[in-house]
């Protein structure tokens, strides 16, 4: 199994990507893997996951993330309770940032000992784990108390890095990278000195003497203090053309090969002076510039963002609206993907998004925009966005409308695209929209005001087609285990109103118990009142994805939908609406008109009369009736 957090927080068992849900499991996952196998107390997880302003029911969401994240783990990792808190041991599963340690402290040793090539080999090595800015995707709460001690050690074995391949004469391999760095971390001494050696060596004495003038600048502006001897010396030496050129690089590697080594940076003081000082500190080294202005083409240093998760392996159908979501993108046009929950509106645009990464070269942002408490909060997200694009957690902006004009700015121009999924309406979306023309959003949501965003495209999902409905039923379950219960698929299908969850839920069933079949499956499924039941595993769950569609329902469309689901003739009328809920048949096509936009009902035709007519589908009247039985129960 193979654990990643530098860059978007996951796991991957056997090649395929572990289902994670939101930033609050992965911010658990995080913090147990950074805990190196040590017991993580509640109080600590929880204050990485709310902050200090924790909900009444912090203990129990913990206890569900951590049993969510243990049935998920493969063989060899141990997620147990021990006293106050949790403990994870991963056994041999691998590590990216246990990977980057060791190869870093190895190529510090290497490059301590003269062995440049095997210090620049290990270095590059490590820097390659990297996918974007540390534990992406996981509360800020989390990011503020970890990313920076990450961020250190990345930029010691970036500038150690630069250090070997100078001396192995490969400054003109170096020039940009460090430009780049340099703009994230103006503060820091030691790459501004890499730099300057780097252009100095290319024949570029006019831009590293304006580099030093730059950092030199900055830290007045910004830090009170002039820089440190050091620097000033290699200023002098470039100024008065005493720096001598590096030799040409020689063939052959480790100490074999040991070309002039670089000029040494400025030491690290033990006692760093003030503000008021003579020199900079470790930590004016991590100071960054302005937000806005992150890198040289922007972005994190030499990678493009990569936010997006894996896209379904096993995606069935939907040919005619993976086309058309193509061609909109294409056009240049938004994409709002909306239907019934459970239609697999979220496999469609990571579908059509992992098809289309060519034309985004620039990046690809993802944000899931519900959790379990509720909608996202779209500063949240931008938080994720802004770090992704290069902004140092240190530097984000704090209020909403600040953080929107820094993404536009960043965005601007840019060819990115924006997966927003499970938005709740136009006000959450808004503000996470790019700025310019080059950068293409796909939204997913329930709900039909989704379309009220301007210049987008619209693909409402229904159920599958029959034909890719079985498909998906046995491209799951595998054509072995249902291939001869024809007739009982077929049952199954229709059981699940061909919604893709659903579907897999079914499949997942049957596939998992070792005498499962079809036939025994289908005959579990008709009892209607057990089979909602039977259609949740693990965070999977049909009723619980309807129950977050209800619950975005103004109160009155609530109270009509259960009242409706209980009573109401299968296939009705605004004036059937208006008999069973004692309104007006206006009020009453109001309410089912909100019905409809919450994706809880569905249109059918007109009547003889030429009133539009409206149904349930079947899971959906089912699970109306059972949250009116238990609203009833509870009174």
């Amino acid at each position: 199994m193979d654990f990643r957090i530098l860059g978007a927080v996951s796991a991957e068992r056997e090649g395929r990507a572990v289902a994670l849900d939101g930033s609050k499991q992965r911010s658990v996952l995080a913090a147990l893997l950074l805990a190196h196998g040590k017991v993580m107390t509640d109080e600590r997880l929880t204050t990485l996951l709310w902050g200090w302003d924790p909900p009444a029911t912090s203990t129990n969401q913990l206890y569900t993330y951590a049993s969510r994240l243990r049935t998920r783990m493969g063989p060899g990792i141990v997620l147990e309770r021990t006293g106050p808190g949790y403990r994870l041991d991963i056994g041999d599963a691998a590590l990216d940032w246990e990977a980057f340690r060791e190869l870093a402290q190895a190529g510090g040793a290497d490059l301590r000992e003269g062995r440049y090539a095997d210090a620049e080999r290990r270095l590059a090595s490590a820097l390659s784990l990297w996918n974007g800015p540390a534990l992406t995707g996981v509360t800020e709460h989390l990011a503020q108390a970890e990313v920076p001690r990450l961020e250190e050690a990345r930029l010691s074995a970036v500038e150690q890095h630069a250090e070997a391949a100078l001396a192995l004469g490969r400054h003109t391999e170096t020039v940009t990278g460090l430009t780049r760095e340099v703009a994230l971390h103006p503060g820091s001494e030691r790459l501004r000195a890499l730099l300057m050696t780097a252009l100095h060596r290319c024949g570029r004495q006019a831009d590293a003497l304006a580099t030093y003038t730059q950092g030199r600048r900055y830290l007045a502006d910004e830090l009170g203090i002039d820089p440190g001897p050091a620097l000033r010396a290699l200023h002098e030496q470039i100024l008065t053309g005493e720096l001598s050129p590096v030799p040409a690089p020689r063939p052959g590697h480790g100490a074999a090969a040991r070309p002039e080594p670089a000029p040494q940076p400025p030491p690290e003081p033990e006692n760093p002076p003030r503000a008021n000082g003579s020199g900079a500190s470790r930590t004016a080294r991590a100071a960054p510039s302005t937000p806005g202005a992150p890198a040289a083409g922007g972005g994190w240093p030499g990678m493009p963002p990569a936010l997006l998760p894996a896209a379904p392996y096993d995606f069935v159908g939907r040919v005619g609206e993976v086309r058309e979501l193509l061609e909109a993108l294409g056009e240049r046009r938004d994409v709002v993907i909306t239907g019934t929950p459970g239609t697999g509106k979220s496999a469609l645009a990571l579908h059509a998004a992992e098809r289309c990464r060519d034309t985004f070269p620039q990046g690809q942002l993802y944000a899931d925009l519900r959790t379990e408490d509720g909608p996202r909060r779209p500063v949240e997200v931008l938080g994720w966005f802004l770090r992704a694009l290069g902004v140092p957690p240190g530097r984000l902006p704090v209020s909403l409308e600040e953080r929107v004009q820094l993404y536009r700015t960043l965005s601007n121009g840019r060819r990115m695209l924006i997966v927003l999924d499970n938005a709740t309406d136009d006000a959450q979306v808004r503000p996470l929209l790019p700025g310019g023309g080059a950068s293409r959003t796909v939204v997913t949501g329930v709900h039909a005001q989704l379309a009220s965003l301007e210049g987008t495209c619209l693909l409402r999902l229904g159920p599958l087609e029959p034909a890719e409905a079985v498909r998906l039923l046995a491209t799951v379950a595998g054509t072995a285990r249902i291939g001869q219960e024809a007739e009982a698929v077929a049952r199954i299908a229709e059981f699940c109103d061909r919604l893709p969850l659903a579907l897999r839920i079914a499949a997942a069933r049957i596939a998992t118990r070792p005498q499962g079949s079809a036939t025994r499956f289908a005959a579990r499924l008709e009892s209607a009142e057990r089979r909602l039941d039977e259609l949740r595993l693990g965070s999977l769950d049909v009723g619980s994805r309807l129950r977050h569609a209800l619950n975005g329902l103004p109160s009155p469309a609530v109270g009509a939908f259960l009242a409706l689901a209980a009573a109401a003739p299968p296939l009705l009328t605004a004036l059937d609406a208006a008999s069973v809920l004692g309104t007006g048949t206006e009020d009453a096509e109001d309410l089912l008109e909100q019905l409809v936009d919450g994706h809880l009902l569905e249109g059918g035709g007109v009547d003889g009369s030429g009133r539009p007519r409206y149904h349930f589908p079947s899971l959906i009247r089912l699970f109306g009736r059972h949250q009116g039985a238990a609203v009833r129960t509870a009174a």
